[in-house]
């Protein structure tokens, strides 16, 4: 599959072949499995302290004859504490066991467990050349939410990798038709309700991603714009081609990106 190379305000530089990668069959279940896996690495342990519940003086007895003993006055075994005495009867409450207030949990969460998932290196690899071949499809992509540019897909040249501020970029993406993605990934207020009363009361939608094929000065000054980011070819991961697992993130492949896809043959 041939696709063109145009620079800015659409202008065509030329044609090139795209490899194997792009043709690739759409699989949804190893994109969500590969996603899911890398957001897991991500994941904080958490977990009660060792100890927590368990910091009281509690002790019963149920000998005859013990001091601080419930034999005889018809309570459980339930360990207490005590709040106050007058002589040898006490005033106490449960503490320590699970169903007692203050007690500790019957199981709470432990820090030691492990919350990372693993994906086999072939599935991972065959659900990022999966993500990828979404991207150069047209109709995915339009059904992600995209606001397709016309004549897309298409590569862009590798002379724009030396773009080097920030406006230089934004007035690239306008001249080949993605000013509305800008817009789409700008930040905006969410309604009123539960999110908005824990801190979330702003969203920003992903907008569009950029591919290079090596360090450049377009990955730094990309940085800066709504909703856009840019890595290079080798970076490549499920979950920057398919974020929340939705295939079909419009991409901007540069032609210094597909020759080395192509050269290094990366993610066979």
């Amino acid at each position: 599959m041939k696709l063109n190379v145009i620079g800015p305000n659409r202008e065509k530089k030329g044609e090139i072949e795209l490899p194997g990668q792009f043709s690739q069959p759409l699989r949804d279940d190893l994109i969500r499995r590969a996603v899911e896996a890398e957001s897991s690495e991500k994941r904080q342990p958490y977990g009660a302290s060792p100890d927590a519940g368990t910091r009281h003086s509690a002790y019963v007895s149920k000998r005859r004859r013990d001091y601080k003993t419930t034999y005889g006055i018809g309570q459980s075994r339930t360990p207490r504490k005590v709040m106050s005495r007058s002589g040898a009867r006490m005033n106490w409450v449960g503490a320590f066991a699970p169903q007692t207030v203050g007690g500790r949990r019957s199981h709470p969460p432990k820090a030691e467990k492990i919350w990372s998932m693993k994906i086999n290196k072939k599935e991972k690899d065959m659900a990022i050349r999966s993500a990828i071949a979404a991207t150069i499809n047209k109709d995915i992509v339009e059904q992600r939410g995209h606001i397709v540019p016309e004549g897309y897909p298409f590569i862009i040249d590798k002379s724009s990798e030396s773009l080097k501020r920030t406006k230089e970029v934004i007035a690239f993406l306008e001249s080949i038709g993605l000013g509305n993605e800008i817009e789409r990934g700008s930040i905006k207020k969410v309604r009123p309700g539960k999110g908005k009363t824990r801190g979330r009361k702003y969203k920003r939608k992903k907008s569009t991603l950029i591919v290079t094929g090596e360090n450049c000065p377009l990955l730094k000054a990309s940085r800066n714009v709504p909703g856009i980011d840019a890595l290079r070819v080798s970076d490549l991961t499920a979950t920057v081609l398919a974020p929340g697992a939705a295939p079909g993130r419009l991409t901007l492949w540069t032609s210094s990106s597909i020759e080395k896809l192509a050269k290094e043959g990366l993610y066979k």
